[in-house]
């Protein structure tokens, strides 16, 4: 293994643009309250998920229906966009505010809470600008910056300031949690060799550098954290992945977030005790009623204008149950087949930058010649044309672990919406997780680990960043699987992926139309990134 001191490279401070606050007197008078679905219908579990329901879980706190939060008093307004890269994102409660004396802003143990790295500036995660201004302000004091988890290694070296910035480096410059797991007892494979830069990693425990998810827009979630750990199974649920074989059944969403609650708590916040079942459950329904999306586009402008259905009310309105729209046997409450038209927010948007066509002459008066589109109007139509090539331009999947395998179907023809299924959110409505590349060693930079598995059958050796959900389960099928995030706020939320590996959404769509052979041009690559901007 590597010593524990970083190179240069690594520590590059992540360039991109400060974010401010804007102010909007936008939608003052709109209520939310009839658009918040029942987040219990929507289990969550994942493929070959070993997880039975907790069994020290209170009852009282993980199984009684969510009460019905009552109204944050009138002097909390929430509706406040936050401006980012590409223009402003909002965050709307279906309570009417953001309550910040719920216990999701509490701190705890180690003096952090929920929101030190679930921030709403920040699309309800964190971002390295904002966390190296962090570090910067409190001399690398802030809670964020805890060893347990904050840091490379939970032995690196923080007396001085330098010595900090080495310590935090993969949390200032990609917004990176350290994961500690160790691999499953029952493993379907063995440990052979670690190459951690920071000198830590070993088969007691791997080191696994991942993204905090966002806590919002939970109305959606099917599969709780990247690798699904807080995802648990339920023989006796009737919340099961049609055609599984074995038959994978989960328990309710519900239930998977109160023990993430905890777990967090107890984990990241390192603190003595757990959360009582009150504050479990006032957690849980404060993040419940949350939706957050894009509201402006620097280029497109308003997101709602010409009839366009961007923002997060409209979003907060969007369906959502165990099953919705499955890729593999269509819709599990309707019975319609899978339909790949998953987003249409703005179709009213298309063709607006045509010129307008000339007006003929009329009763004596001269006519008038066409007129370019304005500046906005082809922004505008750039967007509609990204969200047709996300709806329909195919291409082939094959070796997708987790798609193929458990579709059985070597090849399968495909769009972005075969993943990303939930209508105009783009998540995906049961718990699969999918192995698209994004661990794999080839993709490997130097500030991440490098984990040399091999099959104890077969004896195949596999070489990882990350083996993502077999930490949990064991199964060597599971190397390198990663949930389906919602693509909602996207923008407010960068880098990308779980190990931050994208720092742009054009590095995203280049990334899978070189994975995939999408042959996208230049031009669809444009569209497609201006699409994903404004979600």
């Amino acid at each position: 293994m590597r010593s524990s001191t970083v190179s240069n490279n690594s520590v590059s401070l992540y360039g991109i643009r400060r974010r401010t606050q804007l102010p909007i007197a936008l939608l003052m008078v709109l209520s939310l309250g009839a658009c918040g679905g029942d987040t219990g219908t929507a289990s969550t579990g994942t493929a070959n998920s070993p997880q039975a329901v907790p069994p020290n879980s209170s009852a009282a706190a993980l199984l009684a229906p969510a009460p019905v939060a009552p109204a944050a008093p009138a002097e909390q307004p929430s509706l406040v966009s936050l401006a980012n890269g590409e223009g402003a994102a909002l965050t709307v409660s279906t309570t009417g505010s953001i309550d910040k004396g719920n216990a999701f802003f509490k701190a705890f143990g180690n003096g952090r809470s929920c929101a030190s790295c679930h921030q709403e500036s920040q699309g309800w995660s964190i971002r390295p600008d904002n966390l190296q201004d962090r570090f910067t302000q409190t001399n690398g004091s802030d809670p964020v910056f805890a060893l347990n988890d904050g840091a490379n290694s939970p032995n690196a070296l923080t007396a001085t300031i330098d010595q900090k910035r080495l310590a935090y480096s993969m949390l200032l410059t990609k917004g990176l949690i350290r994961v500690g797991l160790a691999v499953p007892a029952d493993a379907e494979f063995t440990l052979v060799k670690v190459d951690d830069p920071y000198g830590y990693a070993s088969t007691k425990e791997l080191s696994l550098f991942r993204r905090p998810m966002p806590t919002t827009n939970l109305k959606f979630l099917s599969t709780v954290m990247w690798d699904a750990r807080e995802t648990f199974a339920d023989a006796r649920s009737n919340l099961c992945i049609r055609n599984s074989r074995p038959l994978q059944c989960f328990a309710t969403t519900d239930l998977d977030l109160l023990h993430q609650s905890n777990s967090a708590v107890t984990g990241h916040a390192q603190a003595a005790q757990g959360l009582t079942a009150a504050e479990q459950r006032s957690i849980v329904d404060f993040e419940k009623t949350l939706f957050t999306a894009q509201i402006t586009s620097l280029t497109a402008g308003n997101l709602t204008d010409a009839g366009a259905k961007g923002g997060p009310l409209e979003l907060a309105k969007n369906n959502f149950y165990f099953g919705i729209n499955d890729i593999d046997v269509g819709d599990y409450v309707s019975g319609a087949p899978f339909d790949r038209n998953v987003m249409a927010m703005f179709s009213t948007w298309r063709g607006l930058d045509r010129p307008t066509p000339p007006i003929p002459p009329a009763q004596g008066r001269p006519g008038q010649p066409g007129q370019p589109p304005s500046a906005i109007n082809i922004a505008r139509a750039s967007v509609a044309r990204g969200e047709q090539i996300f709806n329909n331009k195919p291409f082939n999947v094959s070796g997708v672990a987790g798609f193929n395998g458990e579709l059985r179907v070597a090849l399968q023809r495909a769009t972005c919406t075969s993943c990303h299924s939930v209508g105009n959110v783009g998540s995906h409505s049961v718990p699969r997780l999918f192995n698209t590349g994004v661990s794999d060693a080839s993709l490997r930079t130097p500030d991440m680990p490098l984990y040399t598995l091999r099959n104890k059958l077969t004896g195949e050796v596999m070489e990882t960043t990350d083996p993502g959900r077999a930490m949990n389960t064991g199964k060597w099928q599971d190397i390198g699987r990663f949930k389906v995030p919602s693509l909602r706020a996207i923008e407010a939320r960068s880098p990308y992926f779980h190990n931050g590996g994208m720092v742009e959404l054009t590095d995203v769509v280049k990334f899978y139309d070189k994975r995939f052979n999408i042959g996208l041009t230049p031009q669809e690559i444009i569209d497609l990134t201006e699409f994903l901007k404004v979600l």
